[in-house]
């Protein structure tokens, strides 16, 4: 969901994960859908396929992930970590998991205009 806000705001933004599933979670597909963000196109990547490339901005989004993710090895200008809940561990009906994603999805939203201030201005 970062990756799709970023992408929007005009950020060449990409996505990468401990353990990245076959496909986006199609709950995420959902509610991004909702505020006109398609993101089912992304294609889930590996953290290890960007460790020795350039970014200016590095970022983390869940705490499991700052605490595995490996080390990069690439020059960066800055690297931040913003904790959100993982809506995909949410369990419950459907209604529910689709409240947590619009929640966590909202947050980020707020989250990536701050970053938009503070980095593209």
């Amino acid at each position: 969901m970062a990756e799709g806000f970023a992408r929007k705001s005009g950020w060449l933004a990409f996505s990468a994960g401990i353990k990245p599933e076959t496909k986006v979670n199609p709950f995420a597909v959902k509610v991004m859908d909702e505020v006109n963000i398609d993101i089912s196109n992304h294609i889930p990547q590996a953290i290890d396929d960007y460790l020795s490339d350039e970014f200016y901005l590095i970022v983390t989004v869940c705490d499991n992930a700052q605490k595995y993710c490996p080390t990069f090895t690439g020059n960066y200008i800055h690297q931040i970590h913003h904790s959100f809940q993982d809506p995909a561990n949410e369990t419950g009906t459907h209604e529910n998991i689709m409240n947590v994603y619009r929640k966590v999805r909202d947050e980020i939203q707020i989250w990536m205009k701050k970053l938009n201030e503070e980095y593209l201005a």
